[in-house]
């Protein structure tokens, strides 16, 4: 039975007339555009909400932080971009994208409005990661955001030297402020490494890898599912068997985009009264940052584990 989501990769990001709309807006806007606020501000952009709360981090006072894609309820595979959000984009003065196929609309507006001020965070490439990385949900990797905060404060100091000092200063504070995440999966993984679980997709995988739980679902149904493609059927009948069988202690579920097929999936696990952990693509607002969102997932898993208890739902 074909999903009811289109396909998520590669990305559709708009139809031909969008695409001549954007060129045309940002043709008009300029390279120029890109720069500060009024008030001296750094104009920023993050493709995903996750990255624009880095920026505003780092950047504290003097920048002004836009995130295009924050809405829970949306699939972020199929964003199209807007030319309301191509503006926007094109007058920043530095932008993080994700990479991986991930947020292609956004490299679509900078190759159409090139500033050579601009600077471009691209984590993929910040990462060293292939084109062929087969899991784009990068902010789950403990490695990313210290990564991601060093280049936002030499970028924001290169475009505001004379605030280095504070820009260095806050990225200090940043990852600091990550310690107790990376506290809570030294615990998970010293106590229950080793923890099968179940997936729909891979949105949570690199947090899975990082506490070492052992996935049970394959990686050809999450690919299938985060694509919107038919998964095979023998791949549907060893997940159902994953749940009935109660070789899995968690089902870890992105809350975010859902069909059918995960529903019933879902649905399968707690009736076997597996706990179901929710994940989500874009960070949960308002009531969290980076860091406390990041460690109410890892806690979630844990409470999953020790207490068979679902958070279907996070909620600050």
């Amino acid at each position: 039975m074909k999903h009811e989501r289109s396909a998520r990769r590669p990305r559709i990001v708009a139809a031909a007339l969008i695409l001549a709309a954007l060129c045309a807006l940002i043709a008009g806007c300029g390279g120029g555009g890109a720069g500060a606020a009024p008030a001296g501000e750094i104009v920023a952009v993050g493709a995903e909400n996750e990255y624009a709360n880095v920026i505003e981090q780092i950047g504290g006072k003097y920048v002004k932080v836009t995130a295009i894609e924050s809405n829970p309820n949306t699939d972020p595979h199929t964003f199209e971009a807007s030319p309301s959000v191509a503006e926007t984009v094109s007058a920043a003065a530095l932008l993080i994208e994700n990479g991986v196929g991930y947020d292609t609309w956004m490299e679509k507006i900078e190759s159409a409005s090139p500033s050579s001020s601009r600077k471009v965070i691209n984590v993929q490439k910040l990462l060293g990661l292939p084109d062929s990385t087969p899991n784009p949900h990068l902010w789950y990797k403990p490695e990313t955001m210290p990564a991601v905060a060093k280049a936002l404060a030499s970028d924001l100091s290169a475009l505001q030297p004379a605030h280095a000092a504070y820009f260095q200063e806050n990225a200090k504070k940043f990852e600091e402020a990550l310690k107790p995440w990376y506290a809570a999966i030294a615990k998970f993984k010293a106590a229950y490494s080793g923890t099968p679980v179940a997936t729909t997709e891979p949105v949570g995988d690199y947090m899975l890898e990082a506490t070492e739980t052992r996935n049970m679902t394959p990686f050809t149904l999450q690919a299938a599912i985060m694509n919107g493609t038919d998964p095979a059927p023998q791949d549907v009948t060893l997940q159902n068997g994953l749940f009935t069988g109660h070789k899995v202690k968690v089902f870890v579920y992105n809350q975010q985009v859902t069909d059918s097929l995960t529903n019933s999936f879902r649905e399968l696990a707690l009736k076997e009264g597996i706990p179901v952990v929710g994940v989500y693509e874009t960070m949960p607002v308002p009531g969290y940052d980076y860091q406390s969102w990041m460690l109410a997932e890892v806690q979630a898993l844990e409470k999953a584990v020790t207490e068979k208890a679902s958070t279907q739902k996070l909620v600050p």
